[in-house]
C-alpha cells in the first residue's frame, strides 16, 4: 500500500498537503514504469521555475527515461515556492526514495479541494486495473 498521508492522480503524481503548502512527487509505480527497475534508465527531469503559478492538472515539467518521456502534472493549483534541484542532477534519488527525498516541487496552495484526487486505496485500485 502506498502512503496514506497524501493524495494521488491516476497519472501517478502524489501530493502531500501541510497547511497552506504542499509537496508534489511521482509514485514508485511511475518510477518503475519509466526505469524498468534500472535507475540508470532515468536520464532527464525538467522542473518549473520558482514563482510559476500552476493550474490544477497543468503540466509543470517532464521526466525522461531511455524508453519514454512522461509529463508531470500538478494535482492542485498553486505557486511553485521550491524545486528539488538535487533531482535534476541525481535522478537515482527517485528510484531510492520517491516518497520523501524524491519530492519534485513544493507549492503554496491556491485551493485545497482534494475531492477530485484519489486516496491511497483508490490509487491502488487504479493500479490493479492496469495489470
Amino acid at each position: 500500500m502506498r502512503p496514506t498521508d497524501r493524495h494521488y492522480l491516476s497519472s501517478h503524481e502524489w501530493i502531500k498537503i501541510s497547511g497552506d503548502n504542499a509537496v508534489i512527487g511521482i509514485t514508485d509505480f511511475a518510477v518503475e514504469e519509466l526505469s524498468s527497475g534500472n535507475e540508470g534508465d532515468l536520464v532527464y527531469c525538467d522542473l518549473p521555475e520558482v514563482g510559476r503559478n500552476l493550474e490544477e492538472s497543468e503540466t509543470f515539467g517532464e521526466i525522461e527515461s531511455v524508453k519514454a518521456v512522461s509529463d508531470l502534472n500538478t494535482p492542485l493549483p498553486g505557486e511553485v515556492v521550491e524545486i528539488n534541484s538535487a533531482i535534476e542532477d541525481h535522478l537515482e534519488i527517485l528510484s531510492d526514495d520517491p516518497w520523501d527525498r524524491g519530492w519534485l516541487i513544493k507549492i503554496r496552495l491556491a485551493d485545497k479541494d482534494t475531492s477530485k484526487l484519489l486516496d491511497a486505496a483508490a490509487y491502488e485500485e487504479t493500479l490493479a486495473s492496469h495489470s
